[in-house]
């Protein structure tokens, strides 16, 4: 009996990321009741502006109905450097910020330990309100979120994308691996037919809980610096 191996290729296609969910939005014509609201193209400022109104235009959302702001993203928007977290927590949601409190100092240190500095790159979530009691949020929920984070990433249009996470690694490229597994290795994601190179390592909260594995994140700190001597960023 011949056996077929897949090509387990490490750069995950946009057709597959496009299977997980589609953004419903619901019309009063009687035809074509669930459509994909596209941002058009733009600068990137209402590029901005239109997702953020397209998130909160989401119906039926317990993340919503249960949260103070939405968190959608700060920083530079023209960086070549996306961060991409979980999902905000109460510090987040009472300053509209990204990356507060003890989670946003372990992480400002790690930005500069390869010379950035969080104000000039760019940083959002996985999930842009805070989930109740700061709980995990479901797969569910996830996959609703990940359509309005592809668009997120197409409008910043980053040269590297880092994934700080388990919630940020399953929205992105659907995996539900152990992140441990899957941290320090370059991938690739390919939205509107352009691919932006990604690394996934893990988030500043788990760091603070779990300080024995700060090492493992240094390491995939040396390699997104690897990369940004590689593509020749300033930044």
């Amino acid at each position: 009996m011949n056996k077929k191996f897949l090509n387990q290729s490490m750069s995950y296609r946009e057709e597959l990321i496009n299977s997980i969910e589609p953004n419903f939005i619901f019309s009063k014509k009687p035809l074509n009741r669930f459509k994909f609201n596209e941002i058009k193209k733009g600068n990137k400022i209402e590029q901005i502006n239109e997702l953020k109104k397209l998130i909160n235009s989401i119906q039926n959302c317990n993340l919503k109905k249960n949260s103070k702001n939405l968190i959608l993203g700060d920083g530079n928007i023209y960086s070549p450097i996306m961060i991409i977290g979980e999902a905000p927590g109460a510090e987040e949601e009472n300053t509209s910020k990204t990356f507060q409190g003890e989670s946003g100092d372990l992480l400002e240190k790690m930005l500069m330990a390869i010379n950035l500095k969080k104000k000039n790159i760019y940083s959002s979530y996985a999930i842009n309100f805070r989930p109740p009691e700061d709980r995990k949020p479901t797969s569910q929920e996830i996959k609703r979120y990940s359509v309005f984070l592809k668009e997120h990433i197409s409008i910043i249009d980053p040269k590297i994308v880092v994934l700080f996470g388990s919630t940020a690694m399953e929205s992105v490229i659907s995996s539900n691996e152990k992140i441990s597994n899957e941290r320090g290795k370059w991938k690739e994601i390919i939205l509107k037919n352009k691919t932006y190179p990604l690394m996934i390592t893990f988030n500043p909260s788990y760091l603070l809980r779990f300080p024995e594995n700060k090492k493992y994140s240094w390491e995939d700190l040396k390699k997104i610096n690897q990369k940004i001597q590689d593509l020749k960023i300033n930044i």
